[in-house]
């Protein structure tokens, strides 16, 4: 079984954030796979250890995301391709089709990614590369059982949960629960450094340039307000219900 597995390089986002000109200042700003992205990977290897077969983690975006696809292969990925994001423009749609021109190169029965990635939660690039590609899609699986040509998966439905199967070759992201993501090993961290990946950029894949444009636009970009200390209301219940009410009324920034 040859299995796909979708990663994003993202900022950690337990670290302090800062904005530089509308967009996130990568000045001392820890990188890490996208944990969404991390089921995917280890759903991928499981899958390998179980039908044998070969795990190919594929990755978007600047040089740094080498570090990424370096996680991977010491998880257990076999092989990784990064694609490099100079000329693709910057927005969903864009990503996912030069996505889906990476994969057309590569032979795959699944392809797996993370249901969403934390720092712009769009949870639109996997999905627009599996229509992209023509193949059935299922988002945010907590079950995955492979046999033969079919995939077999649980999704969460908020809140409630349905069962789905689907013929492969299919795109499958992960939702947390699905299992719990290997640490990479010291023999495999060790292997990943001296392991060549292959490099794709935007001219060889045919997107980019006039071929792609991007579909969406930031508006800006804004930390949330500081929060101020909570104010603690005095007296009775009833005076502290009416201190509520008078403070709701004049639309204090203190509750």
């Amino acid at each position: 079984m040859n299995i796909a597995v979708l990663l994003k390089q993202t900022f950690d986002t337990e670290e302090k954030i800062a904005l530089n000109g509308g967009a996130v200042s990568e000045d001392g700003v820890k990188f890490i796979v996208n944990p969404y992205d991390e089921y995917a990977i280890e759903e991928a290897i499981r899958l390998k250890e179980k039908h044998g077969g070969q795990v190919t983690a594929l990755s978007l975006g600047p040089a740094r995301t080498a570090e990424a696809l370096r996680t991977a292969l010491a998880m257990g990925a076999d092989e990784a391709i990064w694609i490099d994001d100079a000329g693709i423009p910057q927005d969903e749609c864009a990503f996912a089709e030069a996505i889906a021109a990476a994969l057309r190169l590569q032979a795959y029965d699944l392809v797996l990614g993370g249901s969403f990635s934390v720092d712009t939660g769009g949870a639109q690039v996997a999905v627009r590369a599996a229509i992209s590609l023509g193949i059935p899609h299922v988002t945010s699986v907590t079950k995955l059982s492979v046999e033969g040509g079919t995939a077999s998966v649980e999704r969460d439905a908020e809140g409630d949960l349905e069962r789905i199967e689907v013929a492969l070759p299919a795109l499958i992201t992960a939702q947390q629960g699905l299992n719990e993501p290997r640490y990479p090993s010291l023999p495999g961290i060790m292997r990943a450094k001296k392991k060549p990946f292959k490099a794709l950029t935007a001219e060889a894949l045919g997107v980019g340039g006039g071929s792609s444009e991007a579909k969406t636009a930031r508006v800006s970009l804004s930390l949330p307000r500081s929060r101020q200390a909570g104010q603690l209301l005095q007296g009775s219940s009833q005076e502290q219900a009416a201190a509520l009410a008078r403070l709701l009324r004049e639309g204090s920034n203190t509750i």
